[in-house]
């Protein structure tokens, strides 16, 4: 792993306590892409607001502390998640 990818993926966040000093940008966008979904498809199997996933995707917006245990659980069992949310 070279410095820049370091860099990249263990982005700060200037605003967060050092107990979470990854970027909130990195958390929606690693757990994206471990997905293996577009942003669409994420949005729709996991009932978030498109226009709110690139916003947070951007650094444009931030996830209150709801959405981003929410994302920490769909990356921990997204197929959990997903079979919870066609029960509703």
């Amino acid at each position: 792993m070279t410095r820049s990818q370091i860099t990249a993926d263990v982005a700060v966040d200037d605003q967060a306590d050092p107990g979470h000093a990854r970027s909130a940008r990195a958390l929606v966008q690693g757990v994206r892409w471990r997905s293996g979904l577009s942003q669409g498809e994420f949005a729709r199997a996991f009932c978030i607001p498109l226009d709110l996933l690139a916003a947070l995707e951007l650094g444009q917006s931030r996830p209150d502390e709801a959405l981003t245990a929410y994302l920490r659980v769909i990356d921990h069992a997204p197929d959990t998640v997903r079979e919870a949310l066609e029960r509703h």
